[in-house]
């Protein structure tokens, strides 16, 4: 039985400014309307008909992944084979191909897959202009893309499904700004360089914090997904800034996670920490509620694997797909560390799970409870 996800489509942001007074606690389960970004976006989305791509079922899928390096990376597949589990009448095989995070390798991937005589591509570009050639050569072969999570430079592509990592970026340092009063210095620990949500984020950081004169940004450094090296960098930044850093902002709760240990093992008090933003890395969410750390994160939701996955089936079934297909987040603010532009969907203290291990990611979307190291599903492989 397909699962609907709804009110799933995109575009980039127009902030919602609004005020914070009065009674008033977020619902446990967080935001549940349409994505923000669609629905506030002058742009205007695109609809694509894929009546050419037509096929009888059963498919044969395959998904181009860039890695499962980090957790994230894990969820995001795991949500794929959760969701090809619930389509055997439509799907023949899955076949998976894990490029460890190198280009080269993942243009080797892809021309395997095409080889193979896939029905459709499922691409996780590691490198968004490395790999746009080879999604242009399959697409002009016929062979029906669907980007998830990373798209390619180019628009050569039937439908992109992802969270807006420009939206992301603006409203951590919204957040940010507003807590500091427009005034004081920040640091950006950023993802992989060359990758397109790395990238997204820092620009659309830098351009909420470069329309604030009091605002200075002290250093940018690519952490590539991993909480040691977040560690590191933050660890070297306590030693070259001290207190002259005033908020952190991690663009993912995997190197925030490794920036908060960085304090907290360089002995500072948790009242001194600066201000922390993340995403749904539950680490993340543990330490800095345990010290009272002020943090602001925003899911990055692995279910996007699963919308992706349903794109593909539309695709080959020869339905209208949206070009850019987003699937909504909540955002998550320390109890009374919300702004007149940043109004919690979740506090902290509703988010955690304090018993569960801190490389959980939050916003997955099973009806059972996730092990992301003891997870198996039964998907057609």
């Amino acid at each position: 039985m397909k699962r609907l996800l709804t009110g799933i489509l995109a575009a980039s942001l127009v902030f919602v400014f609004v005020g914070v007074g009065g009674a008033w606690e977020p619902n446990e389960k967080g935001y549940q309307g349409a994505p923000r970004p669609f629905l506030w976006s002058p742009v205007v989305n695109k609809m694509v008909d894929t009546m050419k791509y037509k096929k009888n079922p059963p498919y044969t899928i395959g998904f181009c992944n860039t890695s499962i390096s980090n957790i994230w990376r894990v969820a995001l597949l795991h949500e794929i084979q959760y969701y090809a589990s619930l389509h055997k009448d439509l799907i023949k095989k899955l076949i998976i191909t894990d490029a460890n995070d190198d280009p080269t390798k993942q243009i080797a991937d892809m021309q395997s897959l095409i080889q193979r005589g896939v029905d459709i591509l499922l691409v996780s570009a590691g490198q968004s202009a490395a790999m746009d050639p080879i999604v242009t050569r399959a697409m002009k072969k016929g062979i029906p893309v669907v980007m998830v999570d990373r798209r390619v430079t180019s628009d050569n592509f039937v439908s992109f499904v992802y969270a807006s990592d420009l939206t992301i970026g603006r409203w951590m340092a919204q957040w940010t700004v507003e807590q500091l009063n427009y005034k004081g210095n920040v640091v950006l620990l950023a993802g992989m360089a060359g990758a397109s949500p790395a990238e997204e984020r820092i620009r659309g950081a830098k351009e909420v914090y470069m329309q604030y004169p009091g605002i200075k940004i002290l250093d940018v450094q690519y952490s590539d997904w991993s909480p040691a090296k977040g560690k590191k960098i933050t660890a070297a930044w306590i030693q070259k800034y001290g207190k002259e850093i005033n908020a952190v902002t991690s663009l993912h709760g995997l190197q925030g996670w490794g920036a908060v240990e960085a304090y907290l093992e360089a002995g500072w008090d948790p009242k001194d920490i600066p201000l922390q933003t993340g995403s749904d890395l539950n680490g993340q969410l543990q330490l800095c509620h345990k010290n009272k750390i002020p943090l602001m994160i925003i899911h990055f939701p692995p279910i996007m694997g699963g919308a992706a996955l349903e794109t593909c089936l539309d695709v080959l079934q020869g339905k209208t797909v949206p070009f850019m297909r987003q699937v909504r987040n909540n955002l998550i603010v320390t109890k009374g560390y919300e702004t007149k532009s940043v109004r919690a969907d979740k506090y902290v203290y509703q988010e955690v799970k304090m018993d569960a291990p801190g490389d959980l990611i939050l916003s997955v979307d099973f009806p059972f409870p996730y092990d992301a190291h003891n997870f198996k599903v039964d998907y057609p492989k």
